[in-house]
């Protein structure tokens, strides 16, 4: 009697059931419900995103504004209809730089600089705003960390004493071949 009761139980189990037609185990079904009986509450708060820039800069996304606008070039009927290009504006007297770093900025960002101090970046590769708004902050990034690399002072060094003897002997050479080019060839 016991093992009839086993024999319904594992029959009636949705997880175990059997193929009808017993050729292979192409009915099995999925250890898990087919949805989760409790979530966990989504938070709606807004999340501030950091973007890091190096290991001692970051900045906040929001300080960063994206504007769409038509783009230029090719593109048949999508360039007139569509605002594709992204234009990223970043005012950069919101983050603290060192003052070294904020000249090399100035110097980099060049004219995408303006006189208030903020990067404008125009960012128009791409097909897609999504493309073109992470192409621009991917510039904006790569723009940052390069202002923050401190370029190396050259070291002035001598000339060694081998490479004189070489540039001097060089020297003579080319006047002793100038110097036969001046010899009067006929006698009169």
């Amino acid at each position: 009697m016991g093992a009839t009761t086993t024999a319904t139980a594992v029959a009636a189990s949705p997880t175990l059931a059997l193929p009808a037609s017993g050729r292979g185990n192409t009915a099995r079904q999925s250890n898990f419900p087919a949805k989760p009986l409790w979530c966990p509450p989504i938070l709606l708060a807004p999340v501030n995103a950091m973007l890091r820039v190096a290991r001692d800069l970051t900045i906040d996304e929001d300080n960063i504004e994206i504007a769409f606008v038509r783009a230029s070039g090719p593109g048949g009927q999508n360039v007139n209809k569509l605002a594709t290009a992204a234009q990223l504006r970043f005012d950069t007297r919101k983050i603290t730089l060192p003052e070294d770093a904020a000249l090399r900025l100035n110097r980099l960002a060049g004219q995408r600089m303006t006189k208030e101090g903020v990067i404008v970046i125009h960012a128009q590769r791409f097909r897609t705003q999504e493309r073109n708004r992470a192409d621009a902050i991917d510039r904006l990034l790569e723009l940052l960390r390069e202002a923050l690399i401190r370029p190396t002072p050259r070291r002035p060094t001598k000339p060694t004493f081998g490479s004189k003897q070489r540039r001097l002997e060089g020297k003579k050479r080319r006047s002793d071949v100038k110097a036969k080019r001046n010899t009067a060839r006929f006698d009169d």
